[in-house]
């Protein structure tokens, strides 16, 4: 349990709890728990950052204490990019049991419905990406491919691809609103694409989308992505304006533009910002929040990440 000082003992020792079944249980979907709420059961904390939809898909930064405990089978695919200290770990499920090592460059994958038990000795530096599977079946189908095939059960797998973009989505939850989200709803089509190529029981192939956005279609998006609403520049609108699935949306104006939407609308709002800094003396905090930045710390982090200095120092040098 976390909090518990309960050393984590070997499958064979009497009194531990019995593990549940490995595969997903046969009850209804709608007795499952949300991932969110299911990982807050078990880990008795509360999320240090995290972004959800309605759905309940969404990424959470998890730092949590030492897991002696049973997870219950959950209506999300649970991913997870490990950020810790280096540890041996344990995973139950049945009869089956798995040690791994969880370290930077390992992701762990618990497919929806399944539970098992876990036995983590130290403290846990996680992100998570819950997966519906409609999602899941909407990009397979999106890029036409064959059924949606199951994910397969991951401990400490070492996938340094999807290990890195899960933990680059940690830096955009609650700062930038409509940035922020395009991003993260770019970041997990692109993740459900990377696990139905490397975690599938049946590997997925990808044919490449050809050509890009016809010049009016990609005015159309771009008077899009100026705009100030966050409606308009979410990816489902883009998508649905071109007239194309998400898939094949991000590829062609990627085709057309040599940028992702979110790259290019992070451009967009720093040539934005540089325009401020120079051209008025309006203060940062205006500025940040004129760009819709949740906080003046925000805004100064990302420019910094761009430019390489804070909007100040930016400022004190460029302005006339």
């Amino acid at each position: 349990m976390i909090g518990s000082t309960t050393p984590m003992r070997h499958p064979s020792h009497k009194g531990l709890p019995p593990a549940p079944a490995g595969q997903p249980d046969d009850g209804s979907t709608s007795e499952r728990r949300a991932a969110d709420a299911e990982m807050a059961r078990v880990l008795r904390t509360d999320p240090a950052r995290v972004a959800l939809d309605a759905s309940g898909a969404g990424i959470a930064h998890w730092k949590h204490d030492p897991l002696h405990d049973v997870v219950e089978p959950m209506s999300h695919h649970v991913v997870m990019a490990y950020n810790g200290v280096m540890q041996r770990m344990e995973r139950r499920s049945g009869k089956s049991v798995a040690i791994g090592t969880f370290r930077p460059g390992v992701v762990i994958i618990i497919p929806e419905g399944s539970s098992s038990r876990w036995d983590i000795p130290k403290p846990v530096d996680v992100v998570q990406l819950y997966l519906p599977n409609a999602t899941l079946k909407r990009v397979a189908d999106e890029a036409g491919t064959a059924r949606t095939a199951d994910l397969l059960e991951r401990t400490a797998h070492p996938d340094p691809i999807t290990s890195r973009l899960l933990l680059s989505a940690a830096d955009t939850l609650g700062d930038n609103g409509a940035l922020d989200t395009l991003f993260r709803h770019q970041l997990m089509d692109l993740l459900a694409t990377r696990l139905l190529v490397a975690h599938s029981g049946s590997p997925t192939t990808f044919q490449p989308t050809m050509g890009g956005l016809s010049p009016k279609v990609l005015l159309r998006a771009i008077e899009r992505l100026h705009s100030d609403s966050d409606a308009d520049v979410s990816l489902d609108a883009l998508a649905s304006d071109a007239g194309l699935s998400r898939f094949h949306f991000c590829r062609a104006f990627k085709e057309s533009t040599g940028l992702s939407p979110h790259a290019w609308l992070r451009q967009h709002r720093l040539e934005q910002a540089m325009n401020m800094l120079r051209e008025s003396d309006e203060p940062v905090v205006s500025v940040a929040a004129a760009l819709g930045y949740s906080s003046q710390t925000a805004f100064a982090a990302a420019f910094r990440k761009l430019t390489g200095e804070t909007p100040s120092d930016w400022r004190r040098r460029h302005k006339p």
